[in-house]
């Protein structure tokens, strides 16, 4: 196996049904614009709240994908 690099980026998705459909929004959106996608991580779940109720579930995901220099 060659040398590789790999840089690591955090996002946070959000959905209003779910934690799990908050992270698969992060990566969607990141898989259209990076290549080379490798490992994502949830590192933090939080929920916003209006009026005591939830009204939004949020992931922070930290995503690595393989780097690819000036390419």
């Amino acid at each position: 196996m060659a040398d590789s690099v790999y840089k690591v980026i955090e996002l946070v998705g959000t959905s209003p049904e779910s934690w799990e459909k908050a992270a698969m929004t992060a990566i969607n959106m990141a898989s259209k614009s990076l290549r080379d996608l490798r490992i994502a991580e949830v590192v933090q779940l939080d929920m916003q709240l209006e009026e005591g109720k939830v009204i939004a579930y949020r992931a922070k995901v930290k995503v690595s994908f393989k780097y690819h220099g000036g390419e």
